[in-house]
């Protein structure tokens, strides 16, 4: 029974916490205020994880440490740095492999589908935090000083995500219009909750997904109007009213709020089909993506519940 550190208690966090736990694994959950799901097998501690020292305490003998953080989306450049660096020299000190959540903004805008090796050509300053902090980490890896790994989903559908489809979700259970600068019908990867995890778990423990980057097993792509009208069918809910928002007014709403003005920098994601190929997770890790109508079936019942 090994000891498995995870920092975060977000939907990934928890998501990977009682995966692990219902393995029968020792887990340690690591927030500020103590959080995280409740289960004889996780013990959590309320702890900054940006403190090194402190952290590397809490991972000594671990086998693996999960960066599952995610800081408030507009102090990325301010935060990131930070607790990335205490994680990766926790990880460098204890032994325990550094497993981290990332996410897709370091390609930028691409045309086609984005593998494992598409160019990280962003532009905007979260992706290239992004990148920065993966270029950090594979270089401590080569130089043989940490192991680690990274996996990269799409926008998240699952219970408790925070995603633009989980906003979506709830106002078409409740026959709400929505109105978002989004193209409803253009081809977009959507990755659930619970296959992060286990790809997570998966890249963390296999020596053969070290030093490397991995792509979440995820669903064919389907566009957002299409996952809004499945939800609202299994939900016996409205047909959906979904209206574009026109870029000035997303711009502007930007002015007041910092959560929108971040999302200027990844409009173009749902401005045009945005794909992602995982074909390689699949092979090498033999995580299968859970089916988009198992997927939304269970965020459904969730989101009813």
């Amino acid at each position: 029974m090994a000891l498995h550190v995870i920092v975060g208690t977000g939907p990934v966090g928890t998501a990977t916490a009682r995966l692990l736990a219902d393995r029968g694994e020792r887990v340690r959950v690591i927030s500020r205020r103590g959080a995280g799901p409740e289960h004889p097998a996780i013990e959590r501690i309320a702890a900054d994880a940006a403190e090194v020292d402190r952290l590397t305490v809490l991972t000594e003998g671990a086998q693996a440490l999960y960066n599952c953080a995610n800081p408030a989306y507009h102090r990325w450049p301010i935060d990131w740095p930070p607790l990335a660096g205490a994680l990766l020299a926790a990880a460098e000190r204890s032994g325990a492999v550094l497993a981290t959540v990332g996410n897709l903004y370091g390609y930028g805008p691409v045309d086609g589908p984005m593998t494992e090796q598409t160019p990280p050509a962003a532009t905007g300053i979260k992706g290239r935090v992004r990148n920065q902090m993966w270029d950090t980490a594979l270089a401590a890896h080569r130089a043989g000083r940490a192991r680690v790994t990274e996996v990269r989903g799409s926008d998240y559908v699952g219970v408790d995500g925070t995603s633009l489809a989980m906003m979506v979700l709830p106002r078409v259970l409740a026959g709400r219009r929505v109105f978002l600068p989004v193209d409803w019908d253009a081809p977009h990867t959507w990755t659930y909750i619970p296959d992060v995890a286990r790809t997570l778990v998966a890249a963390a423990t296999d020596p053969g997904a070290w030093g490397r980057l991995w792509h979440v097993p995820s669903a064919p792509a389907a566009p957002m109007r299409e996952l809004a009208i499945r939800a609202a069918a299994l939900a016996g809910a409205p047909v959906p009213r979904l209206t574009r928002m026109p870029y000035p007014v997303l711009w502007l709403g930007g002015l007041a709020n910092p959560f929108v003005r971040e999302l200027r920098e990844t409009a173009y994601q749902f401005d045009r089909p945005f794909l992602m190929d995982s074909a390689a997770a699949t092979a090498a890790l033999g995580v299968e993506p859970t089916p988009l109508e198992d997927a939304l079936t269970e965020t459904v019942a969730a989101l009813r519940r």
